[in-house]
């Protein structure tokens, strides 16, 4: 595995991921299938206390990558290990969850509508049975209240009496139950106003500061990835194209997808904006299931050959700490 380097001899990774894949079989006809390549074969490491963006347009296999790890879908092959020990049995995956847990995207449909907030909160106190008595089970749910800024009062009232920016608070709390290590929050701010955003986005920074969190931070809004991110992963059709440090990506993308991705983010400065040169995709993102055969980006990729069409690149380590997946990335930088 290429990114078995990435990480310090001292220090093994809190989350590994082994060529993972998560295919979903498609109907096409009578009594006829085609699997659609959600997840494609992608590695990756996750340090303790580290944020990882994972980036990329709608349909590439964020968030299908995100519930593949947590084994909320029942990956098709590949491992994931938590602190070294692969993740295999229904034993197994029932001891993770009580370490590693989601926030969802749509802090609408995420919340049982006809719960109270103190039972969606309590809910993995009560399916993992982590309290004793009834009082203890209430003083957790209101220290989980206080850590994401909700008022006890908050906890009698249903979820449909709150803000979004609540509601996200409230479903925030509920991944805190537990006392986890690793969070994959998907999309976790893109259903909110902008305002609300930036409030939820320093929340999470400041619960990792204080929790130790480790987070896979899953967002098509590269600004609020790089706000929050130490390296940023980026996927395109199920694939894993590039892999570096959230400034390296920013300031020197290396992949021709990243490029286009950086060259798209708006520039408040208007100077700055039409001194910028954009690198314009052609066409629409290939579905899925008929993805191009060789590199998944040939079709709308300016620098594309023939070799481009015909073998799939391997993510290797062109720099250190730094992998791309492109046949021609040290002729184009």
């Amino acid at each position: 595995m290429a990114q078995n380097n990435q990480n310090t001899a001292q220090q093994e990774p809190l989350i590994r991921v082994s060529h993972l894949k998560q295919y979903f079989q498609i109907s096409t006809g009578f009594f006829k299938s085609r699997p659609l390549k959600a997840v494609d074969d992608i590695s990756f490491d996750i340090m303790e206390g580290e944020t990882l963006g994972l980036v990329g347009e709608s349909g590439c296999g964020k968030t299908t990558a995100g519930r593949s790890i947590l084994h909320l879908y029942e990956p098709n092959g590949g491992e994931v290990y938590y602190r070294g020990k692969a993740i295999k049995t229904k034993k197994d995956i029932a001891e993770f969850r009580t370490k590693a847990t989601m926030v969802f995207q749509d802090p609408y449909s995420s919340l049982d509508p006809r719960m109270i907030v103190s039972d969606i909160i309590g809910e993995p106190l009560d399916v993992h049975k982590a309290y004793k008595t009834k009082a203890e089970r209430r003083e957790r749910i209101l220290e989980l209240m206080d850590q994401v800024g909700l008022n006890s009062e908050h906890a009698a009232r249903y979820a449909h009496e709150f803000s979004g920016g609540q509601r996200q608070r409230v479903g925030i709390a509920r991944a805190l139950a537990l006392n986890p290590d690793f969070i994959v929050c998907d999309e976790p701010v893109s259903a909110l106003d902008v305002s609300i955003q930036a409030q939820v986005i320093n929340m999470f920074d400041e619960l990792q500061e204080k929790l130790g969190l480790t987070y896979l931070f899953i967002a098509h809004d590269l600004l609020v990835v790089r706000h929050i991110s130490d390296r940023i992963a980026v996927m395109y059709l199920g694939h894993m194209v590039e892999l570096a440090s959230a400034d390296d990506i920013y300031e020197r993308p290396l992949h021709p997808y990243t490029k286009a991705l950086i060259s798209a983010v708006p520039v408040p400065d208007p100077k700055i904006a039409r001194a910028n040169k954009r690198m314009a995709m052609k066409g629409e993102i290939p579905s899925p299931l008929n993805a191009p055969g060789g590199c998944p980006f040939h079709t709308r990729c300016p620098f594309a050959t023939d070799a481009c069409k015909e073998a799939m690149p391997a993510l290797e380590e062109v720099e250190k700490g730094r992998f791309v997946a492109c046949h021609r990335v040290r002729e184009i930088n």
